[in-house]
């Protein structure tokens, strides 16, 4: 059963399919920029919460060896 539609109905089929499609890949390159912005502020937070973990290592390593010098001059 093939269905013969008048030509502006295939005009508009076509139109609809090129509008389909720029729609789909909008879609899909707003999704990809979502997956860097998304990868991007992980890793941000990964780093700051090393850089963090880093400093309280740094400080109580400094204390540790602050103590240990003034307990050698007492």
């Amino acid at each position: 059963m093939s269905q013969t539609h008048s030509k502006s109905r295939q005009q508009a089929e076509i139109a609809f399919g090129n509008a389909q499609t720029q729609f789909f890949a909008r879609n899909s390159a707003v999704d990809e920029l979502d997956s860097i912005v998304r990868s991007r502020e992980e890793k941000t937070l990964r780093l700051r919460e090393a850089r963090l973990a880093k400093e309280v290592h740094d400080r109580a390593t400094a204390t540790a060896s602050l103590l240990t010098r003034r307990a050698k001059t007492r």
